[in-house]
């Protein structure tokens, strides 16, 4: 769908304060209303005056650090079959069941793979074609001590490309998706203030969802294949899955704030996750992050600078959520 929008914007601020004291950064957030109406997307985001008590890890981002640009030539490594079923390790995910195979992803290895199959370029691997525009519908609560997200799954922020694969389209050749995108009505109720555990919890297949309405994966396709290299995703690395639910793996390259210091989505435990970049030319990594794929530093949560722990979504495997740091609730059901 197609449309010229006329935007109207609505943004109260009654109150910003923060606190800290020991490990915990305390805050009271403002009262923070943004409404956006067109005929292409609805948007509604609002936050009461609460107290947030945020939780930290023994991992802590260093500003001042070179981490430096490990994959700036756009050669990733590959991750196949890099999970652990009896607990967490830094570059594996700890998942709950092994996976069972079967159940589609790619058909064929793509040309984008180096000859041995242990890396991939990422600058030469196709995308499935097309501009297509949605209906997006979201909204963000926080009230209580909880997180409420409502979204239709469709992306509020960027076009997907068009599903079922079709059989013109050069990513047909090593990816067939037959399933289409379609409306889910999913509503995430997360906690505000999660706790952080040094026992990590397993996880699933879906691990959160992301603020441009999208749900986010786990790094692997059924067969506990690396999706981000197996996988043909459009141009801004989403696909849909059987129930018509479309999510990411990667971080979406249609996302263009990646800073380490802005929440891009909510992982299922409520802990934010943020992007990779520290400053120019540094970046951060897998080897740069603790065992869950997470951080501690400072975020802007809900128009807030909080130090809390966090998760990052970066280039590398497994790429965002490998296991969760506090107790994670269960992901509403695709329909």
């Amino acid at each position: 769908m197609r449309a010229s929008a006329a935007v109207a914007t609505l943004a109260v601020l009654v109150l910003a304060a923060c606190s800290s004291g020991g490990d915990d950064h305390a805050a009271t957030t403002s009262t923070r209303v943004t409404t956006t109406t067109s005929s292409s997307k609805s948007t509604t985001t609002s936050t009461t005056g609460v107290t947030r008590t945020a939780s930290v890890g023994d991992l802590v981002l260093d500003p001042n650090h070179d981490y430096g640009d490990r994959y700036a030539d756009g050669i990733l490594p590959v991750g196949d079959g890099k999970y652990r079923t009896d607990g967490a390790a830094k570059g594996e995910v700890y998942v709950c069941h092994a996976p069972a195979g079967g159940g589609g992803g790619a058909q064929a290895r793509g040309p984008w793979f180096s000859a041995d199959g242990t890396t991939y370029d990422v600058n030469k691997k196709v995308a499935v074609e097309g501009k297509v525009q949605w209906d997006a519908r979201f909204s963000m609560l926080v009230a209580d001590g909880s997180r409420t997200i409502t979204t239709n799954d469709l992306p509020r922020d960027h076009t997907t490309g068009v599903f079922p694969v079709q059989s013109d389209d050069p990513a047909y050749q090593y990816d067939r998706n037959p399933n289409h995108i379609a409306a889910q009505s999913l509503t995430y109720d997360l906690n505000a203030n999660p706790e952080f555990s040094a026992q990590p919890s397993c996880v699933s297949g879906e691990s959160g969802v992301m603020e441009t309405g999208v749900a986010l994966f786990d790094a692997f396709d059924a067969g506990g294949r690396d999706a981000g290299a197996w996988e043909v995703q459009d141009g801004c690395n989403g696909h849909p899955q059987m129930s018509s639910e479309y999510h990411y793996h990667t971080l979406s390259a249609c996302i263009h704030d990646t800073s380490v210091s802005t929440v891009l989505g909510y992982a299922l435990d409520g802990f934010p996750i943020t992007g990779p970049k520290v400053g120019d030319k540094n970046i951060l990594t897998t080897a740069d992050l603790d065992e869950c794929h997470g951080i501690t530093s400072t975020v802007i949560l809900d128009g807030t600078p909080v130090t809390t722990y966090h998760y990052v979504m970066t280039q590398d495997f497994p790429y965002s959520v490998s296991c969760f740091r506090s107790t994670p609730v269960q992901p509403p059901r695709p329909g």
